[in-house]
């Protein structure tokens, strides 16, 4: 059993880890939730520990991972604190503000031979991994190109952010799921173009990114709005024998925000038929085909299941820590070149 403990108890411990951490029974056992105000705005979970005391945590020699789920821009020190007093740490994303932070947390996990590791949950997207279930099948041939769409349309957001930081940053905040997606399936790029905006203006959130990253002649674009009131297909994928569309994003964010959770519903964020993404393509015979692709089933737990097999079976981590560092080093040179119009 892997017990672990929280320090935060916001939206993000939550909604998108306790209804996957507790799904776990057998592997996973949630001892501890810090928060340093104590509020409780969320419904306590049976048998767990609520506390304003960081010694709590610690100081108990049974909790062997703590995750932190605290604003961003506290992410570094608090990893820092985690492992300096002995304990693994699973971090939310965007891991640390700069690469020298996440440089600085995995040579100190080494040098206490203990784990960190960014909490990188939408490797495990139903969209994400259809789109790579189709590519395998080589139906598509060779890859061109691949547009990956993570929009929304919240134009009150960015008005009541009056100022520009790293913690409402689009870039940071969104870009950290996509790319570790294309980092995590593609690798390192050969060259990468960037192209991050604040559409409303200088000092504002930036709101609207679009960066391209090149694999030889194959492009892999990551874009992403808050100004859609429509949004663009999640994934569209071309090659030289047809493309694959798929249209809408992973159900388990949708299903969480209502309150649907994994536990007790087995169709928990499970694509419907009309979900499903169409594949069009020239088969060796030149016959023309268009089927709908079932969707493969997302699964958030997966993450935790990673951590249980490193931490107590040995395994290697699922999230390289140079995956991690290459991100925060996308995202460092991106926000460099942010354009107000």
């Amino acid at each position: 059993m892997l017990t672990i403990a929280y320090i935060g108890n916001g939206k993000s411990t939550n909604r998108y880890h306790l209804p996957f951490a507790l799904k776990l029974t057998d592997q996973i056992r949630v001892k501890t939730i810090y928060s340093r105000s104590g509020r409780q705005n969320w419904t306590p979970i049976a048998g767990v520990n609520y506390t304003t005391n960081l010694a709590d945590i610690y100081d108990d020699p049974e909790i062997q991972l703590v995750v932190v789920t605290t604003p961003s821009h506290t992410h570094y020190s608090i990893a820092k604190d985690v492992l300096n007093h002995g304990k693994n740490a699973l971090v939310e994303k965007p891991f640390t503000e700069t690469s020298a932070e996440a440089k600085d947390l995995f040579a100190l996990a080494k040098e206490k031979q203990l784990l960190v590791q960014c909490y990188q949950n939408r490797r495990y997207d139903s969209d994400f991994l259809t789109v790579q279930k189709v590519i395998e099948s080589g139906k598509l041939g060779d890859l061109l190109e691949v547009e990956m769409s993570y929009d929304y349309f919240r134009p009150e957001v960015p008005t009541n952010v009056d100022h520009f930081s790293l913690d409402t940053s689009y870039l940071y905040g969104h870009a950290c799921h996509t790319l570790d997606q294309v980092i995590s399936y593609f690798g390192r790029p050969d060259d990468m173009h960037y192209d991050v905006r604040q559409l409303l203006g200088a000092d504002r959130m930036n709101d609207y990114f679009d960066l391209d990253l090149y694999y030889g002649t194959l492009k892999v674009s990551v874009k992403s709005s808050y100004f859609r009131i429509k949004a663009r297909p999640s994934f569209v994928v071309y090659g030289k024998k047809g493309q694959f569309v798929k249209a809408h994003k992973d159900r388990q964010e949708y299903d969480l925000k209502h309150f649907y959770l994994p536990v007790g519903h087995p169709d928990f964020g499970i694509d419907q038929p009309e979900d499903y993404g169409t594949l069009t393509y020239m088969d060796d015979n030149q016959q023309y085909h268009e089927e709908k692709v079932v969707s493969e089933v997302g699964d958030y737990s997966r993450v935790y299941q990673g951590l249980y097999a490193a931490i107590i079976d040995g395994k290697p981590k699922t999230v390289k820590d140079e995956e991690t560092i290459l991100q925060i080093e996308m995202l460092e040179t991106g926000i460099k070149q942010v354009k107000t119009k």
